[in-house]
């Protein structure tokens, strides 16, 4: 198993592996490029970037992320200016869900115990977002969480748990705020 795999199931994995420091340069170049570019001109650097791109998916620079291929877009979604994505593990970005600016989306952490982090040793878990989503804009979704299909994720909130469909979270921690009626 390669060390990059090893990252994407959330095992202890060298962040220094050749092949992890080949992918993330990569990355960080098409990033500058996708950064130079007028908005809705780089789709195909989008494409070399990510795991999946949607159809009439739109991406607004600037973008951030740290390898790209770990990240799954869908169709119809728009994701505003300033997002960074630490994909560690998979993101799963559904149909049709809007990302405000400046939304941050960490699948890594580190440990508790101090000798683990000056080993600099990470641990991931994926970060999964249902269709039809809405976060607002300055939102922090931490590793492991799923965000509910149709759900609404208020502007300044930091998601720490699962998000159920339909329902209007927010605050630090988010925590529900109501039930949405989406029939």
């Amino acid at each position: 198993m390669t060390e990059f795999e090893k990252m994407v199931q959330g095992s202890n994995f060298d962040g220094l592996d050749p092949e992890i420091t080949e992918i993330r340069n990569r990355s960080f170049a098409l990033q500058q490029e996708i950064n130079r570019v007028p908005i809705g001109n780089a789709q195909h650097l989008w494409q070399a970037l990510l795991a999946n791109l949607g159809e009439e998916t739109l991406i607004c620079p600037p973008f951030h992320c740290e390898f790209g291929k770990t990240i799954s877009v869908g169709s119809g979604c728009f994701l505003n200016m300033g997002i960074i994505m630490l994909d560690n593990a998979p993101i799963e970005i559904g149909n049709n869900v809007l990302i405000g600016p400046s939304a941050q989306l960490y699948t890594a952490s580190h440990s508790l115990d101090y000798r683990s982090r000056r080993a600099w040793e990470t641990h991931s878990k994926p970060i999964k977002i249902e269709d039809d989503v809405w976060i607002g804009g300055n939102v922090v979704i931490n590793q492991g969480v799923t965000i509910g299909a149709r759900s609404v994720i208020a502007a300044g909130s930091v998601v720490n748990k699962d998000v159920p469909p339909d329902t209007l979270y927010g605050g630090v921690p988010a925590n529900k705020i109501r039930d949405l009626d989406n029939q």
